[in-house]
């Protein structure tokens, strides 16, 4: 089991979590941010320090954005596994659910 990064990140990517992160495994993606879900050691660190409760325990993600455990594990499938996200960067890319949603308007 890990964590999630479900849909009330996308156009936000406040990066709270990726600063409590022990391990380095949230990536960053071009319109949301991504745990490995390899690399995840199920700390929680992450969890309550998302401004707009956006990360979840795998068993615990609301029924309406249960596509984003998938999505979690797929937008490792060419990246593999490297290691840290902070020796990646930014990555530019996204996968569904994420890119199938318009812009999302968040208040600042």
């Amino acid at each position: 089991m890990t964590y999630v990064v479900a849909e009330p990140c996308v156009d936000l990517l406040d990066k709270a979590c990726i600063e409590e992160c022990p391990v380095d495994c949230i990536y960053e993606g071009g319109r949301m941010m991504y745990i490995h879900p390899d690399e995840c050691v199920d700390c929680g660190a992450c969890e309550p320090v998302c401004p707009v409760e956006a990360i979840y325990y795998e068993d615990d993600v609301p029924d309406q954005w249960k596509d984003y455990t998938k999505a979690n594990v797929d937008f490792f499938d060419e990246l593999g596994s490297p290691g840290g996200a902070s020796k990646v960067g930014k990555i530019d890319f996204d996968v569904p659910p994420a890119t199938n949603l318009p812009p999302q308007l968040h208040d600042e």
